[in-house]
């Protein structure tokens, strides 16, 4: 592997889950939390989570997800739906001679860690999202790219611009430093309002179009947690990780039989009030209970963007320790 950034007390290691290896990161002991990065992450934005859990009694593994870090990356774009990812956590559960495990997402973390909740409620006991709510799983006539074309008449829509392979890859990887340098700034609490344009580009733009540079880094992002995620993506290249959009539509076709289920098991959702790439409203997340009645708590952070475990590492901490010692009361 390469350079170890591993905060105090996490150790890295390789599984095999029976069908990929897998990296993880992990510390502590006790009763097993998963929590799963987004796009572009790696086990790295959960530095801050490590050891406020491991304190509290718990064992803390956060893995790289298919196609991320050192974690194998099946060059199909199919290998990476939703039914994939939810495996690769119950082989890894399986590998590490675990039961049960409570599962955290963030970003494309978070409707993995809700649809392996809602499939597998026996292997994971409670569940908790950020910034992606859940909204259950419903038979559509229109695939979710058509839907999102509508959009699209008057307006850049990325997740459409990340459909064709190779193409947001060339974009990205010109420079992996300054893409996720603009990202992480440009959807965070710290860009000034007048700034904000994820949303607000022309059909035709680039990604890239829809960031900002920021004149330096916000407090939450060094340069050497840059360095960290900027090699792991020099290492892996962005195909796995835009492999997720990919498979919007394959996933409706393949949870639809799973229509109806809700999820039991307690949760909780985390939102930042300046996410933008949320795009619901409290009041539809307020809705998530018809499909998740087992929903304990809604959570939102002032001034906080779309980074959460990054940005308001201690909330988040306070908020994680809480529900997890609800379980058992």
């Amino acid at each position: 592997m390469a350079a170890s950034p591993e905060p105090p007390g996490v150790t890295r290691r390789m599984v095999d889950t029976g069908t990929i290896r897998m990296e993880i990161a992990e510390a502590g002991e006790g009763p097993l939390v998963l929590l799963l990065h987004g796009f572009p992450e790696s086990w790295y934005s959960w530095r801050h989570q490590f050891a406020p859990l491991r304190d509290a009694g718990y064992r803390v593994i956060a893995p790289s997800q298919r196609g991320y870090g050192a974690t194998d990356a099946p060059a199909a774009v199919e290998a990476y739906t939703q039914l994939h990812l939810v495996g690769d956590l119950v082989g890894l559960l399986d590998a590490l001679d675990e039961e049960t495990a409570v599962v955290v997402g963030h970003d494309w973390g978070g409707p993995v860690a809700w649809n392996a909740a809602l499939l597998r409620p026996d292997r994971f006991r409670a569940v908790v999202g950020m910034s992606v709510p859940f909204y259950g799983i419903h038979r559509a006539a229109t695939a979710p790219t058509a839907s999102l074309g509508a959009l699209a008449e008057d307006r850049f829509v990325y997740i459409l611009y990340f459909q064709e392979p190779g193409v947001a890859e060339a974009e990205l990887e010109a420079d992996v430093r300054a893409s996720i340098r603009r990202l992480m700034y440009s959807i965070s609490g710290d860009i000034p309002e007048d700034q904000r344009r994820f949303w607000d580009r022309p059909p035709g733009s680039t990604f890239l179009d829809t960031t900002v540079d920021p004149p330096a880094l916000p407090a939450w992002l060094t340069e050497a947690d840059l360095d960290v995620f900027t090699g792991e993506f020099e290492r892996s290249g962005f195909r796995g990780g835009l492999n997720y959009y990919r498979n919007l539509d394959r996933n409706a076709e393949l949870l639809a039989p799973f229509a109806g289920l809700s999820i039991e098991q307690p949760a909780m959702f985390i939102g930042g009030q300046h996410d933008v790439v949320l795009g619901a409203t409290p009041e539809a997340v307020q809705r998530m209970r018809q499909e998740v009645p087992g929903l304990r708590r809604i959570e939102w952070l002032p001034g906080c963007g779309h980074w959460l475990q990054q940005e308001r590492s201690d909330e988040v901490n306070a908020l994680l320790v809480e529900f997890l010692g609800s379980l058992d009361r």
